[in-house]
């Protein structure tokens, strides 16, 4: 089965397969664990820090799930049906290699190997948090492992998301669930890990994107502890926001942008 994102599963997925274009990182392997899923491959978002963007494999593995990445340049992230035909996989868990998923296979290929896996009840918990308060001073700076949390309560907020700047499926209305001050997200390696930003200028929305190798993906966190900017669109740029600010000062000058209006 394809799902665009591991926050579209729901319980049919139970023992399938899943080529899904959500980063590998923890965060999705254990929210993907949730529904007991067979085996499941996903977008490696450029490794990145700490080699977060394929740190949901050895999660999954731990939890005796076979997983596997694809290479972030061979297909854009978010888009499930692009990873099935042009994804290549990078990187393996354990129980995928013993099912001979190997790193340069296509995905039709691994899904072939991948298919039939048992459904696993074991489930990681880590994903049912990921919501923190950053900077309580209103407008709030709040911080989502997944931009899948944003909420009707995050209106008007400035929200730093642990989540790849791609488009969901494609679709520019879906960049963001709710209209906030700013956003920022994490590149996933540039290109199509940035198709956000645009999409977001239609909106007014200022956004950028951290360097996948100055943060962690899927760590709303370390986005802002640790993220330096890599891109921003059209609406942060006119309000002074620029490539290698670190993601407090972008917040502070969405900030001073807002006292203004």
């Amino acid at each position: 089965m394809f799902a665009d994102s591991v926050t579209q599963l729901a319980l049919d997925a139970r023992g399938r397969t899943v080529v899904c274009g959500s980063h590998a990182g923890r965060y999705a392997g254990a929210y993907a664990s949730r529904y007991h899923i067979g085996s499941i491959i996903l977008n490696d978002a450029a490794i990145g820090l700490d080699s977060a963007g394929i740190g949901g494999l050895d999660l999954l593995e731990d939890l005796g799930v076979p997983a596997a990445a694809v290479s972030y340049s061979s297909a854009a992230i978010g888009d499930a049906q692009d990873t099935y035909e042009r994804g290549v996989i990078s990187h393996v868990n354990r129980q995928a290699a013993a099912l001979g998923c190997r790193v340069e296979m296509r995905v039709p290929a691994a899904v072939a190997l991948l298919d039939g896996a048992e459904a696993v009840d074991a489930v990681d918990n880590s994903a049912d948090e990921g919501r923190y308060l950053l900077e309580s001073e209103v407008p709030y700076v709040w911080g989502l492992d997944s931009a899948a949390l944003a909420c009707g309560d995050d209106l008007g907020a400035v929200l730093i998301t642990g989540s790849h700047g791609g488009l969901v499926g494609g679709r520019p209305e879906a960049a963001l669930r709710v209209m906030a001050l700013g956003a920022v997200f994490n590149d996933a390696g540039g290109g199509p890990g940035t198709a956000r930003l645009p999409a977001l200028d239609i909106k007014q929305v200022p956004a950028a994107t951290v360097s996948a190798a100055s943060a962690r993906i899927g760590d709303a966190r370390s986005t802002y502890a640790d993220g330096i900017i890599s891109q921003v669109n059209e609406t942060a740029r006119r309000i002074g926001g620029a490539v290698g600010m670190r993601t407090p000062e972008l917040v502070a000058v969405v900030r001073e942008d807002w006292r203004r209006a």
